[in-house]
Formats: C-alpha cells, structure tokens, sequence
C-alpha cells in the first residue's frame, strides 16, 4: 500500500520528466513533447522512499517508461542519477532519482518480478478508498519469498539498462514495445496502446 497527498510540486512530475528525458540517450525525439498516459507504484515496506513508474508517449508515438523515487535526503555517490530536486507542498525538499539507480526501488522490482505482485494500490492520505489503477502490472514469477537483491552497478546500452545486483540481473526496457522473452518478467496489462508488454525481465539468475 502506497500513500500519497494532495499537494503541490515544483517541479511538477510532468516537467520534470519533460525536462530529464532529452537528457537520456535512449529518448529518440526530435520534437521533446510528450504526453504522460499514466503511472504505477511499488510499496517501500520501510515507508521512506516513494517509488513511481510514469509511462509516458513521444511526438513519434513511441512509448516510454521512466522510473522515479523520491526521497527525503540525498543518496550517497549518486549524483549523475539524480533526475531533479522538488519542493512538495506536505513533505518538504525531496530528492528525486532514476529509480534504476536506487537500491530500495530496484528491491521492489525484483520482489515484483519473482512473486508475482501487482502494483501497490495507493491511497491518497486519510482516505479509504485506493485511487483507480491507470496503469495495471504483474510479475510473472511465482516465488513464495523473493530473492535478496541487492544493487551492485547498472549500465543502460541502446535503450535498456541493465542492472546488476548480487543475486541476478535484469534488464528495465526504457522504450516500451511489447512482450519480451523470459520466465521472469514484468509486464503492462492495461493502460496504454500496446499492452501488454514487458517493463523488465530477469536475464539470470
């Protein structure tokens, strides 16, 4: 479960995206106009790092996913990592990475991937009622317990970025094109045009 507040951002969460993503190779766009088509969240079971995957579409159609955290402080010797800084309106000065580089983010994707978890319903604050789903995901794993997964490196070639933990690796697909190959896999069920289609797969074990 994932709690979120009604409040104001500076940055917004489109701006912000809009400016970072003509920064990263892997945005192929001569036009840098994009359109968010929705978004999904993984739960920290520690509450401190907000953890948000934004899908969002290209002027040539194209579809991309960019994975966000945000955290109250800075991480440790992870500044080429870092997308921006905000101002949130109730929580105050927040960091705001690419969540590919953050350990807590990378830990509830693999705790996704293996079990075969949904995204977290979120909840806006001192509310009941989840918010609707605008983007729905599953693993397709089947674990009882996820493996540990600690993040060691990460490398993005082309537009995958491939991370590295010391149990296994897996791969983020930054442009978003389908279902890929692999037992292990999370994958886009509803949302956007094209689902489904592969977000991340473990690529070994």
């Amino acid at each position: 479960m994932a709690i979120v507040f009604d409040a104001k951002l500076v940055p917004s969460k489109p701006d912000l995206i809009a400016a970072w993503l003509p920064t990263q190779s892997w945005f192929q766009e001569s036009n840098p106009a994009i359109e968010v088509l929705g978004a999904f969240r993984f739960d920290d079971p520690n509450g401190e790092v907000g953890i948000e995957t934004h899908i969002v579409r290209g002027a040539s159609g194209t579809v991309y996913q960019v994975p966000l955290s945000y955290r109250g402080a800075a991480m440790a010797d992870a500044g080429r990592f870092l997308v921006t800084e905000l101002e949130h309106s109730v929580l105050g000065h927040r960091w705001v990475y690419d969540a590919a580089a953050d350990p807590v983010a990378v830990a509830a994707l693999v705790t996704a991937i293996t079990t075969g978890q949904h995204q977290a319903e979120v909840f806006l604050a001192e509310s009941e009622t989840p918010l609707p789903v605008s983007v729905a995901v599953q693993g397709t794993g089947t674990s009882e317990r996820a493996p540990q997964a600690t993040l060691i490196g990460l490398e993005t070639k082309d537009a995958v970025t491939r991370v590295q933990t010391d149990s296994l690796a897996l791969d983020i697909f930054r442009v978003v094109s389908g279902l890929q190959e692999g037992s292990f896999r999370l994958d886009a069920q509803s949302g956007f045009d094209g689902v489904p289609a592969t977000l991340a797969r473990v690529v070994s074990v």
